[in-house]
């Protein structure tokens, strides 16, 4: 177990060693451990972002591309949505808005997490992204509520709780810009 040791004095100038237990998450290998979720989690939406923008092929065909004139959005919501939102997710599909604003927040998305800053609004984003995601294609193929949409966003919201930008990232630079001290949602 991780201590956490200070000295202090009391009144009368007598010294006290004070020791209690760090949180589980400030240990190093805690740490790591959330940087690494953070840059895999950044990986898969940067990834999601150029393999649409581009079209390579692996996601997304090379002639599906959106710097082609294709829209990132038109397969998944004229196709998959499925259950009680099927008819609102098939009306957005190819919408020029919708379709910025996927791509704006996939390269957003995945540029902050990569990076370590904005974690908290990277968070937020992509939290409400993956539940978009998921309310898209209910009931859900192999459970009757979860999946990995839903695991996605609680592992995104724990990595804003734990300042997962700090490690491996530029958070902790970036939480002491004058623009993140006024603006404490950008850290």
């Amino acid at each position: 177990m991780a201590l956490s040791e200070h000295e202090t004095r009391t009144g009368r100038g007598t010294r006290i060693r004070v020791v209690a237990p760090k949180p589980l998450t400030e240990s190093p290998a805690a740490r790591y451990v959330w940087a690494a979720a953070r840059l895999a989690l950044g990986w898969i939406f940067a990834w999601a972002f150029v393999d649409k923008l581009f079209g390579l092929g692996y996601a997304t065909p090379a002639d599906k591309a959106w710097i082609d004139g294709a829209s990132p959005t038109e397969g998944f919501l004229a196709n998959a949505p499925q259950g009680p939102f099927a008819g609102l997710y098939n009306g957005l599909a190819g919408a020029a808005w919708a379709d910025w604003l996927f791509m704006i927040g996939l390269a957003g998305i995945g540029a902050a997490l990569l990076l370590g800053i904005g974690i908290r609004i990277a968070a937020a984003s992509g939290a409400l992204m993956m539940v978009l995601m998921w309310s898209a294609v209910l009931p859900p193929e192999n459970n009757p509520f979860m999946d990995d949409h839903l695991i996605y966003a609680i592992v995104l919201i724990g990595l804003a709780l734990v300042k997962a930008g700090d490690t491996l990232g530029l958070g902790e630079r970036w939480s002491s810009t004058r623009l993140a001290q006024r603006f404490p949602i950008l850290k």
